[in-house]
């Protein structure tokens, strides 16, 4: 899918839907912020959070006095959404409206964070160019936190294909250049109360 064409989705979805019609919205990140904090999350450490688009866990790293936060989206009105919300506290995020498998620029982070943009990368290139973009923006010893539908989750999201991983062959596609840390599989359920099946992985860059 072109990168016009997934601004133009992703900027309808953001346009016409409110969190409660969002299969995937949480109002807490809970998995999320527990895994990070495992991994040694510190408010001195640099966050990227790709496709967070109009995702909370901005708020939360904003609200305990993170400096060093960027959230990246293909829509710009999923970060339209986000910084109205955040008011004045969205002045300290870096805001990055751009296609994960583009060209962007950003200085390296400690901690990359992906919820449910991997899976809709059902291309070869598109993932090659993902993980281009991953191992440039993790430093060495680093963490990417990445959240896929697991294999008995849902085949579609969003009216779009998604592939499903497990954590042994999510670390496959990455390939080389990170180890798993930590897994875990976890139920979301949706606003309207579905559960999805989503596996969490917490890679370290060697």
């Amino acid at each position: 899918m072109a990168d016009d064409v997934k601004a133009q989705h992703w900027n309808t979805v953001y346009r016409t839907k409110s969190d409660s019609d969002l299969s995937w919205f949480e109002d807490v990140p809970t998995v999320s912020l527990a895994m990070l904090e495992a991994a040694g999350l510190r408010d001195d450490r640099c966050v990227l959070d790709v496709g967070g688009g109009d995702s909370h866990l901005v708020d939360t790293l904003v609200a305990r006095g993170m400096r060093c936060v960027a959230v990246l989206d293909v829509s710009s009105a999923a970060l339209a959404r986000a910084r109205t919300r955040l008011g004045a506290s969205a002045s300290g995020v870096r805001w990055i409206e751009a296609d994960v498998t583009g060209a962007w620029e950003l200085d390296p982070v400690d901690f990359w964070h992906d919820r449910a943009v991997f899976h809709f990368l059902t291309e070869a290139a598109d993932r090659q160019r993902y993980r281009t973009n991953l191992m440039r923006m993790v430093q060495p010893g680093g963490h990417a936190l990445m959240a896929t539908f697991a294999l008995d989750g849902p085949e579609r999201c969003s009216g779009l294909p998604i592939a499903r991983y497990s954590p042994a062959t999510l670390l496959e596609a990455l390939g080389p250049g990170f180890d798993l840390v930590e897994a875990r599989l976890h139920t979301h359920t949706t606003p309207w109360g579905a559960p999805q099946s989503f596996q969490y992985s917490l890679l370290r860059r060697r």
